[in-house]
């Protein structure tokens, strides 16, 4: 995978950068800065050599009809103004993503400057599945901005075959993959490739479906894998347990019991809940019910792993060389739902501080790192991206990562 040193000399040079800043807004303001603070290094890096830097991303989902459709709640404007206060410097917009708009903001550009073009996905060919709708854009978007290299450093796109994510690199002159991007796939794959021991995986989120390809990908690689959130209902459902009105994916119900079967042949431990923190109703009021896996009431449903499985878990952890966690253990959003999230991010950092390479993998996860107030700093690696996190834990090739060389 090239990096942005094998660019050579930037100086007077243009370089578009696939950035990620999709982030949260409330009321036109960004709410949560994380993916853009992580942009900066790269960015930073790219100017200090004299670039002129052209920053393309998207933010939510636009759903454009035909060409190029404009809507203000999408606008990235306040995600440039945000990279501007970082970096020290007006970060400008153009208007368009490969018309005049475009030409001029570029043209205007001196070496060491920013600009950024409209959310990418205000295109429909942005995120099209015929390959010559993509390549037609990247191509536009190669030649307004007059781009001689590309640096890919969206870790959070690098799983789609998008045009400004694969097609752009293909047909740069240079394509290389920024700090952010690089550091990624170092660190996730320092979690999956050859690991310090012992290793665990902890998993949690609401759907199994969601993990299966981890699951599978991991049993193999991993001493322990340790599953909370939602999810474990229906590995508790599997066993036998009567999990109440707890979330269960019954048609996942026979995979995960094969699961079980072939963690057992590897020897890979599988540890789930024994207690869980329980209401009759996801949006109604805590009832203050714990209570043990084989006795969970029929009215009730899992909102949290109990507090023996978080001390459980910990004590899992505790020895752990490498750990990698994907998926919260319970509706952390909501303080009394949270306790078993708590317990895991305490379970690494005990961990961490002995020695433990940690990673958190992204979305929800790291969002309940921020949400639950504990320091970037208390683990080893913090991902900006979930669903290429995911496919790297499963062992997939992404594309846009693929096209780097």
């Amino acid at each position: 995978m090239n990096t942005i040193e094998d660019l050579g000399d930037l100086t007077g040079k243009t370089v578009l950068v696939r950035s990620d800043f999709n982030v949260p807004m409330k009321d036109g303001v960004v709410t949560d800065d994380t993916r853009i603070r992580a942009a900066v290094p790269t960015i930073k890096k790219l100017t200090d050599r004299g670039a002129k830097v052209v920053v393309t991303a998207h933010l939510g989902r636009p759903a454009p009809e035909g060409g190029f459709t404009y809507e203000d709640k999408y606008s990235v404007k306040p995600t440039a103004a945000r990279l501007g206060e970082l970096i020290g410097q007006t970060v400008p917009v153009a208007a368009d993503l490969s018309g005049p708009s475009a030409r001029e903001t570029v043209a205007s550009l001196q070496p060491g400057q920013v600009a950024m073009l409209e959310n990418v996905r205000f295109d429909p060919r942005e995120t099209s599945k015929v390959e010559g709708d993509r390549q037609a854009l990247a191509n536009e978007l190669i030649d307004v901005t007059g781009a001689d290299a590309f640096v890919s450093d969206g870790f959070g796109v690098v799983h789609r075959k998008q045009a400004s994510v694969y097609d752009v690199a293909k047909a740069v002159p240079q394509a290389a993959a920024g700090d952010l991007v690089f550091k990624e796939v170092d660190s996730l794959s320092r979690a999956t490739t050859n690991p310090a021991r012992p290793y665990a995986v902890v998993l949690g989120g609401a759907k199994v479906s969601d993990k299966l390809g981890v699951i599978d990908n991991l049993i193999d690689k991993s001493d322990k894998i340790l599953i909370g959130g939602a999810m474990a209902n229906t590995f508790l459902k599997a066993k036998g347990y009567d999990v109440g009105t707890s979330r269960v994916e019954d048609d996942q119900l026979e995979t995960v019991k094969g699961y079980l079967a072939k963690a057992e042949a590897k020897g890979t431990k599988i540890v789930l809940p024994v207690d869980v923190v329980t209401s009759e109703t996801f949006e109604g009021p805590k009832t203050g019910d714990v209570y043990k896996i084989d006795n969970i009431p029929a009215n009730q449903m899992a909102l949290d792993i109990g507090p023996e499985t978080g001390k459980l878990f910990a004590n899992e952890l505790s020895d752990a060389k490498t750990i990698a966690w994907n998926g919260p253990m319970g509706v952390f959003e909501r303080d009394e739902y949270a306790g078993g999230t708590r317990a895991v991010m305490d379970g690494m950092i005990a961990s961490k501080n002995n020695g433990a390479f940690t990673v958190v993998g992204g979305g929800d996860s790291a969002a309940a790192v921020n949400t639950l107030g504990y320091p970037e700093g208390d683990f080893s690696h913090i991902s900006t991206g979930g669903g290429a996190s995911l496919e790297l834990l499963e062992g997939k090739v992404l594309p846009g990562i693929d096209v780097l060389g």
